[in-house]
């Protein structure tokens, strides 16, 4: 039987996708984005949503390594992971690149 198993890059770019697959943490990065970095309270007051559900949306993104945080005490201050930043829109643009389709449907 054959091994079959996924390249690196494409168990990256499901580990990005993944992280950036709710609204919220796309917009947790959005905010993030554009500040050199912030705290969990500015992050939580511009959200609709409880303090635990942030909290829950950051690690995810941290995990994935898209974000960073650093302890402040008592505070906790988080900015965007420049490297795996670059890494995870080289991955996307790849992907996305793949299609060059010249049809409007590829079913035509």
């Amino acid at each position: 039987m054959e091994n079959k198993e996924y390249t690196v890059k494409q168990e990256q770019l499901a580990r990005f996708a993944k992280a950036m697959g709710h609204p919220a943490r796309v917009a947790i990065i959005e905010f993030l984005i554009k500040q050199n970095s912030c705290f969990f309270g500015d992050i939580h007051e511009v959200l609709p949503i409880s303090k635990a559900t942030v909290s829950q949306h950051l690690k995810e993104l941290k995990d994935a390594g898209l974000i960073q945080g650093e302890i402040e005490t008592p505070k906790v201050k988080y900015c965007i992971n420049r490297e795996n930043w670059k890494i995870a829109s080289m991955l996307f643009a790849g992907f996305f690149g793949q299609c060059v389709c010249e049809k409007e449907s590829c079913c035509e």
